[in-house]
């Protein structure tokens, strides 16, 4: 496993704005990767970049250290300073050999991530190699090692609780929200169109929740996450006089008070009595204490949701030895299928050297003897070379593997 290295930039050394400066552009991505594997003597490469990490994975003979990794980035053309440069480099993690191999799959268990438990990581890894492979940069040796990556990440995803309970507000929210059971044509108020409320919506909108109006300050941002919802848009001040009635509500601003009054939720139930639910991810909350007092409310709210996190979180890290356990019997099993491997590919030539031997023998060193033989007689060596040569070519196999295996 000595050829397997991999040149990690990520989140736990760089803050995640720049690690937005080492993304290399999608456009010409597959020529610049076969230039540096031309370049440096590169087997083979894949190319990974998410949110919080970039890497390259690379089978090769060459040292990877500091200085390679230093002409390797340059060579990419990223337009980096000196200075940056230099501070990248600083921060790089150069793993080879056993620590590669454990660097990939402690990733693809998202062990490594942002936030421990997100499968998503499994997704990218499983994209970047294929689009590595479908681009001629990948072979043999990174195809076994992702074989054991995706087994690794389905055990540990599949044996351990470790991605089970979410622990994001956004996600949490959502399950709440869903365990009310609302209709797929609910009316659902939206308050405010930044990034929560954005991703809540998606939620949403994935489940075919379908009725949507969208308030906002900035009315082009609310038309903009709108268009999206396929849902109408209003300007904040609209709440006030709007009279179409509700469901559910959704609100996350950064008002410093209270967006929702007694008076304007009254407003909003425009005479309904029934029970509806707020869902106010905001920080200070968006609801007035008043409302919850004065009307009967399902009420969500982010401070519960951060608690509910921070448990599911811990327990989260109470998986780590086990999904460790996992990595390390997969490490080991991985060692034992490549000397497999490697005595697959030597004996690939034994049935040609066999058959050699064999066609030297009878047409060459005895081809006298042959000839005089009667038909019968040669049909029967020829019946005793071929009994033979079948036999020699599974007995060194079969003997290495028992020595393997002996050895283990």
């Amino acid at each position: 496993m000595k050829y397997l290295k991999v040149i990690a930039f990520t989140h736990k050394q760089i803050e995640l704005k720049e690690l937005g400066k080492l993304v290399l552009c999608q456009e010409n991505l597959t020529d610049k990767l076969h230039e540096v594997k031309a370049r440096f003597g590169i087997n083979e490469i894949f190319y990974l970049a998410t949110c919080n990490r970039v890497e390259f994975v690379l089978s090769t003979s060459q040292k990877v250290d500091k200085e390679f990794a230093h002409q390797f980035i340059d060579s990419l053309g990223m337009g980096l300073c000196h200075n940056s440069m230099g501070t990248f480099l600083d921060a790089a993690s150069i793993y080879e050999d056993h620590a590669a191999m454990e660097h990939l799959l402690r990733t693809s268990c998202s062990l490594e991530s942002l936030i421990v438990g997100e499968k998503e990581i499994l997704a990218q890894l499983r994209k970047a190699y294929d689009s590595g492979r479908e681009a001629g940069l990948t072979g043999d040796k990174l195809r076994l090692v992702m074989d054991c990556v995706v087994k690794t990440a389905k055990e540990v995803y599949t044996h351990t609780n470790i991605s089970k309970n979410p622990i994001s507000v956004v996600s949490l929210a959502y399950r709440k929200l869903k365990d009310l059971k609302l209709c797929s044509n609910a009316r659902i108020l939206i308050i405010g169109a930044g990034e929560t409320n954005k991703n809540i919506s998606k939620y949403l909108q994935k489940h075919k929740f379908s009725n949507f109006s969208v308030f906002n300050r900035t009315l082009s941002k609310a038309q903009q996450l709108a268009n999206d919802l396929g849902g109408e848009a209003f300007e904040l001040e609209d709440l006030k006089t709007y009279k179409r009635g509700f469901d559910a509500i959704i609100t996350c601003t950064s008002a410093v008070e209270p967006i929702i009054t007694p008076e304007i939720y009254a407003s909003l139930l425009n005479g309904d009595t029934d029970r509806k639910t707020i869902v106010d991810l905001a920080i200070p909350n968006d609801t007035a204490a008043e409302v919850l007092e004065q009307f009967e409310v399902n009420f969500i709210e982010v401070h519960s949701l951060n608690e509910v996190a921070k448990k599911n979180l811990q327990e989260r890290y109470h998986e780590l030895s086990h999904a460790e356990t996992i990595i390390e019997q997969n490490i080991n099993e991985f060692l034992v299928m490549l000397k497999q491997r490697k005595i697959e590919l030597a004996m690939r030539q034994v049935p040609e050297k066999i058959k050699e031997i064999r066609n030297n023998a009878v047409n060459t060193v005895f081809a006298e003897e042959v000839q005089s033989l009667d038909k019968e007689s040669r049909e029967i060596l020829e019946k005793v070379m071929n009994y033979m040569e079948k036999k020699y070519i599974s007995v060194p196999m079969i003997m290495a593997k028992d020595i393997l295996i002996n050895s283990n």
